[in-house]
Order: C-alpha cells, then sequence, then structure tokens
C-alpha cells in the first residue's frame, strides 16, 4: 500500500483548505513511499536471530554442571563434596533405623534372656536397669532417626550457597548476554515472554538441582542399599518382589507424567500469552484510558485466562489419576512383600520382627517414590525452562568485535568521522542509505536534516555500532570502526535521542547514569544546563523523586531534559542530539539552546534536526534524499541555494508562505540564539 508522508522536517500546520495550493508549491517538501510493516526501522534485522537449536537433556545437565563445579570458586566445590557425604551419610543412617526397630521388637518378644529384660522391680538394680540391651536398642532407634534428619538438614544448609550461586552465576550470564546481542533481537523480542522465560529458567534450573541432590540420587542411593540389605538379610526373593514392584511404579510414573507433560506445555504457554498480553495493557495504560476500553481489555485478557483456566484442568485431573495409579502399584508390592514374610514366619524362617523391617524399609522407600511423578515431571518442565533459558546464550551477535580490536584513544577531544560510500538497509532490497558520503569535522557543529526514512536516525545506530554497514565504510580519525573495540567506540559518543526512556527510579539515579562516577555538584550543573534544575526542586522529594515506569510520571519535556543531562555529564568528545528539542516549548527549547552552545563549544557534535531553528549556527548542515546527501553547507549557502533545505525553511515559517529571508534576517536570527532569555519557569524573577 503507498501513502504519502510528509518529511519529519515539515510538521508544522498547514490550513487544510490551502494544502492542495501548499503541495503545488512545495513538491519536494513530500515524497511517495511504500508503508512498512512496522513503525520503526530495524524492526525486522537483515539476518534473524536464531538459537543453535534445541539442547538435550544431557546436555543441559552439563551446562548446568559447569555452574555447580566452578573451577575458579574452590569454596562451591568443597561444599559439593561435603553435601554428598551428608548426603550417603544420612541414608545409612535412615536405613538403619528399620533394623533397629526389628531388635527391639525380637528382643522384647522373647527372644532376648530374661535377666537382661528392660523392667523395674526389687530384683532389678538401677544400673542393670539402665544398660540393658534393649533399653539401648531403643536409644540406637531414636538417635538413628535423628541422626538422618540432622545430616538431611545440614545437607541442605550446605548446598543452599551451591545452588543459590548457581543461580545468580547463569541469571547474570544471560543478563550480560542479553546486552550483547543486536539491537533487532531488542526489537523484535516481547519483553513479558523473555523475562518470563528467564524467570522461569532460573527456578527450573534451581529445582532440578535440588531434584538431582535431594530426591534422584538420595533415592537411587536408598534403592540400591534397601536392596542389598534385603538380599543379605532376608533373602533374594524380597529384593526382586521390591525391585519389580518399583520397576512397575517408575514405568507408570513415567508414562502417565510423560502424557500430562503437554498440558503443562499448555498452561505455559497460555500464561506466557496472559503475561504478554497484561503487560502490554497496562503499559499502554493511557491509550486504554483515552478511547475507554477497559472491559474490551479485560474481555481479551479473560480469553487467555480462560484457556489457562481449561489446561489448568487437565493438568488437576491427570495428576490425580497418577496418584491412584502410584499407590494401586505400591499397595500391590506391599502385599506380595508382607505375604512373603508372613508364609516365612509360619515356617520359621523368619521372625514378627523381620515382618515389621520389611514392611517399614518399603514405606521408606515410598516416601520419595511418591514424589518421583512430580520430581519426574517438573524436572522435565525444568529442563524445557532452562532450554529456553539457555538457548538464549546461543543467539549470537551480528557485531562482533574483533579479536585484535583497537583501543580508540582521543587526545584533546579531536574526533573526525567519515561516512565513505555507505550503503544499509533494514530489510534486503530495500536501502535506506544508498551510497552515503558526509564528513563530521573535529570540533565542528554539523546538522542533518531530511525526511523521514532518509536516514537520519540509522546514521546514528550505524555510529554506535548497533547494526554493520552492508557495503563501505565509517572511519573515526581514520580507523574503521569495525576495527575499534565496542566499549572504546560507545564510550566517547554522547546520545540524546529522540525518544527518551528513563530507568524506574529517582531523578538522580536517571541523571548520573550519563556517568555513574561522577559527584553531586556535577549532577546538578549539568541538570542546570538542561534547564532542569529549577523544575526537579519543585518537585515533593526534589532528586529522590521516583520517574515511574519508563518516566511516565514526568512530562515529555521534562524527560527530554533528562536525557540532555546526562548527555552533558557523560562529557563525551563527540555528542549526537536527535531531534533532542523536540519535546520542548519555543523558551525552553531556546535556553537549551543556549546552554548546549556552550557545552558543545569546541567539541564535535551532531544534531539531527527538525526545527530548523535550531541549527541555523550549525558549521556544515547536510540535507539527506534518497538515502544521499542532497545539499551541504552552513545555513546561508543553502538558503542561496534555493534548494530543498530553502523549501523546508520557508515550509516552517508562515504556514509555508513565508518569503525567503534576506542574509540580515538571518544574521539576527543566528544572534538571537545568544540573547539572554527567562528561563520560562514560574519561579523566575527575571
Amino acid at each position: 500500500m503507498l501513502q504519502i508522508r510528509l518529511l519529519s522536517a515539515v510538521r508544522n500546520t498547514v490550513h487544510t483548505r490551502n494544502f492542495g495550493s501548499f503541495l503545488n508549491r512545495n513538491k519536494r517538501v513530500f515524497q511517495v513511499v511504500i508503508t512498512r510493516q512496522c513503525f520503526h526501522p530495524g524492526a525486522n534485522s537483515v539476518v534473524p536471530l536464531k538459537a543453535d537449536g534445541k539442547l538435550t537433556g544431557f546436555q543441559l545437565v552439563q551446562k548446568l554442571l559447569k555452574f555447580v563445579w566452578p573451577k575458579e570458586k574452590p569454596e562451591i566445590r568443597r561444599r559439593v563434596l561435603v553435601a554428598l557425604s551428608l548426603l550417603i551419610t544420612a541414608k545409612l543412617c535412615n536405613v538403619s533405623v528399620p533394623f533397629f526397630l526389628r531388635d527391639i521388637i525380637n528382643y522384647y518378644n522373647g527372644k532376648a534372656p530374661e535377666f537382661l529384660k528392660l523392667k523395674l522391680d526389687s530384683t532389678n538394680t538401677p544400673s542393670q536397669t539402665i544398660f540393658t540391651t534393649g533399653f539401648c536398642t531403643i536409644i540406637a532407634y531414636g538417635l538413628a532417626r535423628a541422626t538422618a534428619s540432622l545430616f538431611n538438614e545440614l545437607r541442605n544448609a550446605v548446598f543452599a550457597k551451591v545452588a543459590q550461586n548457581s543461580v545468580r552465576s547463569i541469571s547474570r550470564a544471560i543478563f550480560l548476554h542479553l546486552h550483547s546481542l543486536d539491537l533487532s533481537f531488542h526489537l523484535n523480542r516481547q519483553t513479558g515472554a523473555l523475562s518470563k522465560a528467564i524467570d522461569r529458567g532460573t527456578r527450573g534450573m534451581s529445582f532440578v538441582l535440588s531434584s538431582l541432590i535431594f530426591n534422584l540420587i538420595p533415592t537411587a542411593v536408598e534403592i540400591g542399599m534397601v536392596s542389598a540389605l534385603f538380599t543379605g538379610t532376608l533373602g533374594p526373593e524380597f529384593a526382586y518382589m521390591t525391585m519389580g514392584s518399583i520397576g512397575m511404579y517408575g514405568i507408570a510414573t513415567l508414562g502417565i507424567t510423560r502424557w500430562r507433560t503437554k498440558f503443562r506445555h499448555e498452561m505455559n504457554q497460555a500464561d506466557n500469552d496472559a503475561g504478554n498480553k497484561a503487560v502490554d495493557s497496562l503499559i499502554n495504560y493511557e491509550t486504554v484510558k483515552y478511547f475507554n476500553n477497559e472491559k474490551f481489555e479485560a474481555n481479551r485478557y479473560d480469553k487467555y485466562l480462560a484457556k489457562y483456566e481449561e489446561a489448568s484442568l487437565k493438568t488437576t485431573s491427570s495428576l490425580a489419576l497418577l496418584n491412584f495409579t502410584q499407590n494401586a502399584i505400591f499397595s500391590g508390592g506391599l502385599i506380595g512383600v508382607m505375604c512373603l514374610a508372613a508364609n516365612r514366619i509360619q515356617t520359621g524362617e523368619l521372625t514378627i520382627g523381620d515382618l515389621i523391617l520389611a514392611n517399614t524399609l518399603l514405606f521408606q522407600l515410598s516416601i520419595p517414590l511418591n514424589f518421583l511423578g512430580s520430581v519426574y515431571r517438573e524436572v522435565r518442565q525444568g529442563l524445557v525452562d532452562m532450554n529456553q533459558m539457555f538457548s538464549i546464550l546461543t543467539l549470537k551477535s551480528q557485531i562482533i568485535e574483533k579479536s585484535d580490536a583497537k583501543l580508540l584513544e582521543i587526545d584533546n577531544n579531536d574526533i573526525t568521522l567519515k561516512f565513505e560510500n555507505v550503503h544499509f538497509g533494514y530489510l534486503p532490497g530495500q536501502e535506506i542509505l544508498k551510497g552515503l558520503n558526509l564528513e563530521i569535522p573535529t570540533g565542528k557543529k554539523v546538522a542533518i536534516v531530511g525526511g523521514s526514512g532518509s536516514g537520519k536516525s540509522t546514521i546514528v545506530r550505524l555510529l554506535y555500532r548497533l547494526y554493520d554497514t552492508e557495503n563501505g565504510k565509517i572511519r573515526i580519525n581514520n580507523e574503521e570502526i569495525r576495527d575499534l573495540q565496542l566499549n572504546s567506540l560507545r564510550k566517547n559518543i554522547s546520545i540524546v535521542p529522540q525518544d527518551s526512556v528513563l530507568f524506574h527510579d529517582t531523578i538522580y539515579y536517571n541523571l548520573a547514569y550519563g556517568r555513574p562516577n561522577a559527584t553531586k555538584d556535577e549532577v546538578i550543573r549539568a541538570a542546570r544546563m538542561a534547564d532542569l534544575h529549577e523544575s526537579v526542586l519543585r518537585m515533593p522529594n526534589g532528586y529522590d523523586t521516583l520517574v515511574g515506569e519508563r518516566g511516565l510520571k514526568l512530562s515529555g519535556g521534562e524527560k527530554q531534559r533528562v536525557a540532555i543531562a546526562r548527555a552533558i555529564l557523560k562529557n563525551a568528545p563527540f555528542v549526537i542530539y536527535d531531534e533532542a528539542t523536540s519535546s520542548l516549548d519555543a523558551i525552553t527549547e531556546s535556553n537549551i539552546m543556549k546552554s548546549l552552545k556552550g557545552a558543545v563549544d569546541k567539541r564535535t557534535s551532531l544534531f539531527i534536526a527538525h526545527r530548523l531553528a535550531t541549527i541555523v549556527d550549525a558549521d556544515i548542515i547536510y540535507v539527506l534524499e534518497n538515502g544521499k546527501v542532497a545539499e551541504k553547507g552552513n545555513h546561508f549557502e543553502l538558503l542561496s541555494s534555493n534548494g530543498l533545505y530553502a523549501e523546508l525553511w520557508n515550509s516552517q515559517n508562515v504556514h509555508g508562505v513565508a518569503p525567503k529571508l534576506s542574509k540580515k534576517d538571518d544574521e539576527d536570527l543566528l544572534m538571537e540564539l545568544d540573547l539572554e532569555k527567562c528561563c520560562g519557569n514560574s519561579s523566575c524573577n527575571r
């Protein structure tokens, strides 16, 4: 679909009845362009970012173990060894409990000598009563249970730091990796889904870790111990019966759990969709209010909640089936073992204590086995969540720093930038820049003007290496920026973006973000230069005032002035102002431009401007059209050439029908920038 769009430089109002004649007089001020499918450049990358593929469970566990057993942290490795030692000790104590119980029952069931039985009468001395074998066995039974619990809790306490350190390390690694990815990834991502994926991934990692250390490994150790003890004390038949029951239990549990997993996936997807919808709706709170669409938004949100409810009901119903199947299989195994023991008691091979021993050992196994289904399900889900999280780490950025990249060193703020035959487009076959050539000399104020889609903001993104050129080169002090270290490149550039988005923190934090180690006086000085200080003082908490999410508590002009102040505070040798005063009123704009003139004095600066009055004092003005430099010169030269710049200038004065200004008028306008202006604040006394 085609549409006629106004060039961004011509935003002033034109009376509807004069629009036709105005269009005829200013044909070059308009252009016919193909409507893009997005509202910002770069929403679709030339090369979409993709993960390297789905990781297997074994690969995920391998990655996880790297964080559990970090080479650079011997303290963490020692804790892992101690936790495993405590685990084995706890299981040994736990398995010994049924044997003590068997001995106690046998002891007081007539199997012990009469003089050793625990009783209090006139024939027994206190010492005989206290030190009988039966009494000591009771003490040992209680100590074994308490000791098993003690070692389990110690294991939990020792391993807690290992688990938390692993979660912290992976979260930090993913956070840093996200900041290293291309701008195209962040333009295409959904914030709600991404944050949920990371949150679920870290929780999944924590659960997989605890399941391996506290459930799966301990259960496997205990099953091995019980089978060996059954074979050695009661006979191999008991071990076979136990292993058969556990095998059937495991097969049924894993089979039903796999069937149930799809319901969990549906729940997760519905949860993601509902979360995305809620976040998107709340971020656009004002738009919802403007159109009175609260019920409409609630109904849309409720549709996703209904899907979640349906999937949740399926999950709950299938869980009931799983629990019944587990109990039925375990009860069958328990009946088999007890029948086998009862038969041996009748033949005199076993005692009542042995029956209790078999029963107690199986019941001890039932406790971790009861959680096998949920543990397996959660481990599978945890691995799925971990796969989503770890797959983020496999995303490859197209902006790669060379291994031998140079450090960009700037002496005395001397910095010169050149674009040499630069070609670039966000989509294949749709170039934005078509052989762009321009130079920004050191210490000069350079301005770029042009229509929407002419590539003004794209130039900024290429300078920061948020994207790389397809052809051509960008040089800083004769060094191609691809050969420079990214950190040193970006450290030497300050920018005031067109859309100033702030952190949900205080005004002071957002100002100091330009240079976190700046002193308070330096921060306030930057705020004064941006004509923000007086406004901040009128706020209830001054510089400690919270700006709200994305700075929503501040006006557009105040957000823009915060962005200007922190760019000033960064004090980089090269400064970019991407329509930096577009959200300001005329008086504030004039005051800030006066302050900026001092801030950028003798500093290389680039102004991307909509209002041409803000760049009439620029040393060089580049006019872009169709991805190339159409005109170049200073304000006087471009006006005298009567080209596109002159038409843009005239269109911004007296509804597009202003007479051409004389050179004297232009000089007066330039001088006006140096005049003393009122700051525009209600508290100003000037």
